[in-house]
């Protein structure tokens, strides 16, 4: 058996066409090819899907909110996959609603990452959309450090971000879907068949803010926001 994330998941469809494969995305599986249908997954495919980048409109609102001044929006977006390239369109067309300008930078490693906020720095963005992906949550200690060093306030896709000092974070619970992912890997190993077993959808949503990020960059969070926030860090 295979357990993977969006890119092992798509590597395994090319290698794999009889182990079974279980996968988290935070994209869309059936646009993506790993499964026929939700449903009805077929083949040897399975999953669970976080739909993270679907929520990239909802992400936008929030960091509008918190920061309705702005006009210039910085958007860092990890390596060209289906679900980034999907909510890059997603926040640009957002943003092109309400006249405010996105600064997109792609970074596939480290140093990329920094030179990406040394580039919003001089576009004179005001706050920053974090892309979702394991890139970017792989390095989401120095992203948020970055983002710190630059006062940039930021938005991200999952609370483990704010829960190492990011501002404010909106997206589905990703350890739910991996604890998913360990079930439908148990219930394989015990005889049953990934093409049986629907993809499962996260259906938790958390809102986190950080109080001392907030206080850090001389931000007052509105009632508003606190007010729908799951988990507040003071």
């Amino acid at each position: 058996m295979i357990v993977a994330n969006t890119v092992g998941a798509l590597a395994a469809k090319a290698a794999a066409t009889t182990v079974p494969v279980v996968f988290t995305t935070g994209s869309d599986p059936v646009r993506d090819g790993l499964v026929a249908s939700l449903n009805r997954p077929g083949a040897n495919f399975t999953g669970v899907t976080f739909i993270s980048s679907d929520l990239a409109t909802k992400r936008l609102e929030l960091l509008r909110q918190l920061m309705p001044g702005t006009t210039t929006i910085a958007m860092l977006v990890g390596p060209d996959l289906p679900e980034t390239i999907a909510e890059q369109a997603d926040v640009q067309k957002g943003a092109q609603a309400f006249g405010q300008q996105i600064v997109v930078a792609r970074a596939t490693s480290l140093g990329e990452i920094a030179t990406a906020f040394t580039a919003f720095v001089e576009r004179g963005a005001g706050a920053l959309f974090v892309g979702t992906g394991a890139f970017t949550n792989s390095h989401r200690e120095a992203i948020v450090a970055l983002a710190a060093h630059r006062a940039l306030p930021a938005i991200y896709s999952l609370r483990e971000f704010v829960s190492v000092g990011g501002l404010i974070g909106y997206g589905t619970s990703i350890a739910d879907a991996h604890r998913q992912a360990g079930i439908y890997a148990g219930r394989i190993l015990k005889g049953e068949r990934p093409a049986d077993l629907p993809v499962m959808q996260s259906t938790k949503f958390e809102l986190v803010l950080n109080l001392t990020t907030a206080k850090a960059l001389n931000l007052t969070v509105p009632d508003k926001l606190l007010a729908l926030a799951d988990e507040v860090i003071e």
